[in-house]
This record gives structure tokens, C-alpha cells and sequence, in this order.
């Protein structure tokens, strides 16, 4: 009788160890795959991030600032005596 008893706590006992390894197997699964995803997410970020720092470097540009503010503002370089120098 204690023999039938103490066997039915071991296949209990074995039966949650079964299932908690499935169980981990699968969380695992899951957790690998939203690594993969955040991982393509990063990549698709660091090329967009480079893409911008291009465009950045491209509308910074001394000489197009310059030719923006000529042909689209009208604006033009004031003459040497006009210019006024600020010391701090």
C-alpha cells in the first residue's frame, strides 16, 4: 500500500518534470524567435540610422545652405563694410 503510493507521487512528480521541460523547451522557442525579430528590427534600424546620417551630412552643407538661402529666400552676402563683428 505505501509501495502504490509513494509509485503515484514518482509518476506525479515525474509527470510535472515532463512538463515543466516541455513547457521551458517552448518558452525558449518562443524567446529565440523575438530575439530573431528584434535582432532584423536593429538591422532595419542601423541601415535607416546610416541613411539619415547621409542625409544629414548632404543638407548640412556649407555651400548648399548658401545656395538655399540665394534661391529660395533671395538673400544675399551684405557687402564687407556692412558687416558687423560682436566681441564677447
Amino acid at each position: 500500500m505505501v509501495i502504490h503510493r509513494l509509485l503515484g507521487v514518482l509518476g506525479a512528480v515525474l509527470l510535472l518534470s515532463a512538463l515543466s521541460v516541455i513547457y521551458s523547451k517552448y518558452y525558449s522557442h518562443l524567446l529565440f524567435i523575438e530575439i530573431q525579430k528584434q535582432e532584423r528590427d536593429l538591422d532595419h534600424y542601423e541601415i535607416e540610422w546610416g541613411q539619415m546620417q547621409l542625409e544629414l551630412s548632404m543638407l548640412a552643407e556649407q555651400n548648399r545652405i548658401e545656395l538655399m538661402a540665394r534661391d529660395h529666400l533671395r538673400l544675399i552676402m551684405p557687402l564687407r563694410e556692412k558687416i558687423i563683428y560682436i566681441k564677447p
